[in-house]
């Protein structure tokens, strides 16, 4: 079987509060995109998985701690699996890069071995093993509402992006440990996403807050969001999660790869790629 594991954008980024078991609560607009690892999975006879990486990205994963073994070893301690598996991933996302790579090759591998036995209480539990992000990979789009509640975007938009990433690896722990200023919570309004006009001026107006303590230590990140932003056709550029990767919103896909291929004359030795909401 082979599974398609998207990657995500974060299209906002708030931080409201940092929670007693150290883990900040954030609300964030959020969409897949057709971004995606390629997922080779099958049963085998073996006593013991076997989990092995290839593609661009490979070298930055952890072979032997990773979330792939996480997952395997909570499904049968929870005796909701009882088989082992040999998965082979290609890394085609960008890793620190803010694109949740690792943690969607979970919840992609859980969806498919689980299929109707996924419930509200099951990926809850799965996500204090695993992390928070893990429940945004159950849809399109979506506005998480806080660490336990997602809101279903049923009006889809489509949207065009250009995505690079600079020779930057950041640290979500210490992004996020640099955090002091904390935003009131916002509610879900529907006005806001009744129209793609409507939709993106609103993400247009908005930000992710983690940007500027990434800029701040990673100079190249401004220097490149700006460049992005420059291009005919941007609505507006952004970080992505906790970087490093930067990507630009286009209003149709014509003009996001032109202004790719600029990009890629400017930065040709930064990673970059063309994607869409999936």
């Amino acid at each position: 079987m082979v599974l398609s594991s998207y990657a995500k954008i974060n299209l906002t980024l708030k931080v409201n509060f940092r929670g007693s078991n150290n883990l900040h609560e954030i609300q964030s607009y959020f969409c897949l995109i057709n971004l995606a690892d390629e997922i080779k999975i099958k049963r085998i006879k073996n006593k013991k998985d076997k989990i092995s990486f290839n593609g661009p990205f490979a070298k930055f994963v952890n072979k032997s701690n990773n979330s792939i073994n996480k997952l395997l070893k909570l499904l049968r301690e929870l005796e909701l699996i009882s088989n082992y598996y040999s998965v082979t991933i290609k890394k085609n996302i960008p890793v620190f890069g803010g694109l949740g790579g690792g943690t969607g090759n979970t919840a992609f591998i859980f969806k498919h071995l689980l299929k109707k036995k996924i419930n509200k209480s099951l990926i809850n539990i799965v996500c204090d093993k695993i992390g928070s992000d893990f429940k945004l990979f159950f849809y399109k789009q979506g506005f998480l509402k806080n660490l336990r509640s997602i809101i279903n975007l049923k009006k889809k938009q489509n949207m065009f992006f250009v995505l690079i990433q600079p020779h930057v690896k950041c640290s979500t722990k210490l992004i996020y440990s640099r955090v002091k200023n904390y935003s009131n919570k916002k509610p879900f309004e529907k006005s806001r996403i009744n129209s793609r006009l409507k939709f993106i001026s609103y993400l247009s107006k908005s930000n992710n807050e983690l940007q500027s303590i990434v800029e701040k230590k990673y100079p190249i990140i401004k220097e490149l969001l700006k460049d992005i932003k420059n291009e005919k056709g941007c609505y507006f550029s952004r970080m992505t999660g906790s970087g490093s990767v930067c990507y630009g919103l286009f209003n149709n896909e014509i003009k996001a790869k032109k202004a790719l291929n600029n990009l890629k004359i400017k930065y040709p030795k930064f990673w970059s790629s063309f994607a869409k909401t999936i």
